[in-house]
């Protein structure tokens, strides 16, 4: 028997593992694809962020002519790790800043955000500075953050690994199960019966015999008991035509009677191999079929698949839509804070300056007539006397009331200023905390509400005091709006104490308190018990963000109804050196 070239298992094994190899290939490349798309839509995004973060501290400091302020920005940007190089003009084109790898720009002005492509993996997302002042808008210059593809490689190395690795393993136990599955249920017992068959002998047929073991039964063991059974039918045949040759002579008559049965017999084996042939046809149509519903099914999922990671970019643009449209609303909630703080100080400033006005006026009438009385000669020594009481009273008023004028404003500037700028400065907890009560003062003018504030002398601590001012203003005016309504008398207790490594602040008030269902959600953005009467949610939101972001620390809040709100405020003390 001639060695066989092509096995039919190893041929049917080669064709389904090709399709297997070639359908992996085609989904891992796409993966890894994804995971890059991805990658690079997260480092646009966060380019994005880095934008409304340092765009409004970096154009009042080149509105100022701040350039080392500007340049310490740009190298504190370049200590992010997606950012390979930083460009930053003002309104000439002239650089401020550039670091890192960067590309030479034009000298046209930038206009509006875009991003740019540049060689060697390099992309680029450049922004205008524009600054507001007096309603008016002005350009004052641009900057541009520089990322490459390295940065969003090393992201998804990880995970490409993961992918080709996790390709690998399941291509590898599904060829070793294949492989052990067709060796076991095909080709071994293919081989063995293609070998017992080849070693037939024709004068010893009951040694011929196929004894191949079959794990259940299947073709295999069917063609084995047809194949034996034909070989009986030998045996018994060759029995028979030994006995009939004792009888040969006598039986020559009956020959071709038995020839004739002989032949009959031999064409109902042949019939019935046949038909086991045509069964195994049938079967091997039956398995195309099948092959080809699997290639359909495969096909039908390939598309589900494009159709999922549509919906996938869908779904991160609109996060990002939402992130804006979150950092919009809490830039406009600081904004409205600082507007209702312009004018509740506008109304105090107004009262000592109309009686400056008023003690300016008087003493320029009563200079007037002074000064008539000594031309026309008529002045005397009581008239003269009385004027000079009257100036010093006066001008007394007028001292007393400008440096009240004086000290409001003071405190509404610093106040003001540190809710716009998130530089880093040295304060005195202490005065800071007075600072901004008492430029909320004219919110509690009109009520009976005090505030009574605990705090070390001399804590001095480094930090934005813009983030300070704001978490204070918000629960001040927290309480203020929502615990002390319908209650005439409320009373707020702040106190601050401090040890090596941390300041801890407790803020409580005795208003109306919060529900356990309310506590939940005291902190989660866009939540108010004020919805549709000029609440916006947002408040106790930044207040967390400040604390947990810019502070680094925890906030926690506690609270019955009828048994006021209590904030428990801790984070790192940066102690000055």
């Amino acid at each position: 028997m001639s060695k066989v070239t092509t096995g039919l298992s190893k041929k049917l094994l080669t064709r389904v593992l090709s399709v297997y190899f070639l359908l992996t290939l085609i989904v891992t490349i796409g993966q890894i694809f994804t995971e890059y798309l991805n990658a690079k839509s997260h480092v646009l995004s966060e380019l994005q962020t880095l934008k409304n973060t340092f765009s409004t501290s970096l154009t009042r400091a080149i509105w100022e002519l701040n350039t080392p302020q500007a340049k310490s920005i740009a190298e504190g940007l370049m200590e992010l790790p997606i950012i390979e190089g930083v460009q930053i003009r003002d309104e000439n084109g002239k650089y401020i800043a550039d670091l890192g790898k960067t590309i030479e720009s034009t000298s046209e002005q930038i206009v509006s955000s875009r991003l740019g492509e540049h060689d060697a993996g390099i992309f680029s997302y450049s922004f205008p500075l524009i600054f507001e002042f007096s309603g008016r808008t002005s350009h004052v210059g641009d900057v541009t953050l520089y990322s490459s593809f390295q940065i969003i490689f090393g992201r998804i190395e990880v995970g490409v690994f993961f992918l080709i690795g996790n390709a690998i393993i399941k291509t590898g136990f599904l060829v070793f199960l294949f492989l052990t599955a067709f060796q076991r249920m095909l080709t071994t017992p293919l081989t063995q019966l293609a070998q017992q068959i080849s070693e037939f002998d024709v004068n010893s047929p009951e040694a011929s015999k196929l004894h191949v073991k079959m794990e259940d039964e299947n073709e295999l063991s069917f063609v084995q008991g047809a194949y034996n059974n034909l070989i009986d039918d030998l045996i018994d045949f060759q029995n028979r035509l030994k006995s009939t040759q004792k009888d040969l002579e006598q039986a020559n008559k009956k020959l071709d009677d038995q020839n004739i049965m002989l032949e009959q017999e031999v064409a109902r084996k042949t019939a019935s191999l046949s038909k086991i042939m045509m069964d195994l046809e049938q079967q091997k149509d039956e398995l195309i079929v099948k092959q080809r519903e699997l290639s359909k099914e495969n096909a039908n999922r390939r598309i589900v698949e494009d159709e999922l990671r549509g919906k996938n970019r869908e779904l991160a643009e609109s996060m990002t839509k939402l992130e804006m449209a979150k950092d919009q609303l809490v830039e406009a909630e600081r904004m409205a804070s600082l507007g209702g703080l312009v004018a509740g100080i506008a109304h105090d400033v107004n009262t000592p300056l109309g009686v400056s006005v008023t003690a300016a006026s008087f003493l320029q009438e009563r200079i007037n007539q002074v000064e008539t009385a000594f031309q026309d000669k008529s002045l005397t020594s009581k008239n003269m006397l009385t004027f000079l009481n009257e100036t010093k009273q006066t001008t007394q008023l007028l001292l007393n009331n400008l440096n009240r004028a004086s000290d409001l404003v003071a405190s509404f500037k610093q106040v003001a200023v540190d809710q716009t700028s998130e530089a880093e400065r040295e304060i005195d907890l202490k005065q800071y905390l007075h600072e901004v009560v008492q430029s909320l003062a004219p919110n509690f003018k009109k009520t009976n509400h005090s505030i009574d504030i605990t705090c070390p002398d001399g804590l001095i601590i480094r930090c934005a005091p813009g983030v300070i001012a704001q978490i204070f203003t918000n629960m001040i005016m927290n309480s203020l709006i929502h615990g002390f309504e319908q209650k005439n008398a409320g009373l707020i207790k702040i106190e601050v104490s401090s040890d090596e490594e941390e300041v801890s602040i407790r803020y409580c008030d005795n208003g109306k308190g919060l529900s356990q269902e309310a506590l939940k959600k005291h902190f989660d953005a866009f939540f108010t018990t004020k919805r549709g009467k000029g609440g916006s949610g947002l408040g106790t939101h930044i207040m967390y963000n400040l604390v947990t972001q810019a502070l680094k620390g925890q906030i926690e809040a506690f609270s019955q109804p009828e048994q006021g709100l209590e904030y428990r405020i801790r984070f790192p003390i940066n102690k000055v050196a």
